[in-house]
């Protein structure tokens, strides 16, 4: 259990865990004029990892989407932390109830050893939410964050 977080950020996932963490990402978005992004690295330079995720987020230019209903999945792998940050326009529509149950959900599946099938899920319950307060407008929606896994240090 405990090989997986002696390795470098970008070396969690296996190229077939990677591609369905992208897939649950593109398979989200498709349907939401809303962003989802995953940031990954090993320590949390704060104690309280939302700080970081806010953090993170603001350099990503999250905050930059039209209806500022951007997502982000931060953990940090070595200090066991994570967070769900949501901008304010989604944050407004779900609360930090949603985002709480987020977070504990995915807690679980990590703890069960799930790590790729834990992001796939709160990344489709993320989409559902924004699919249900953003739906997709097929006029003029475009892709305005990049789904790649971001990986720091």
């Amino acid at each position: 259990m405990f090989e997986l977080f002696r390795k470098k950020p970008d070396r969690y996932f296996s190229d077939t865990e990677r591609e369905r963490i992208v897939n649950a990402i593109r398979n989200a978005e498709q349907r939401t004029s809303g962003e989802v992004r995953i940031f990954i690295e090993n320590k949390c330079e704060y104690v309280d990892p939302l700080r970081r995720a806010q953090e993170i987020f603001a350099n990503l230019k999250m905050y930059e989407t039209a209806e500022r209903n951007a997502v982000l999945v931060y953990i940090a792998m070595k200090d066991r932390q994570l967070a769900v940050f949501g901008d304010e326009g989604i944050h407004q529509k779900v609360g930090s109830d949603f985002w709480n149950t987020e977070v504990k959900k995915m807690l679980a599946e990590f703890k069960a050893q799930h790590y790729a099938e834990g992001l796939a899920t709160i990344i489709e319950d993320i989409g559902e939410a924004l699919a249900f307060h953003f739906p997709y407008d097929n006029k003029g929606d475009k892709n305005e964050l990049p789904d790649d896994i971001v990986f720091g240090k």
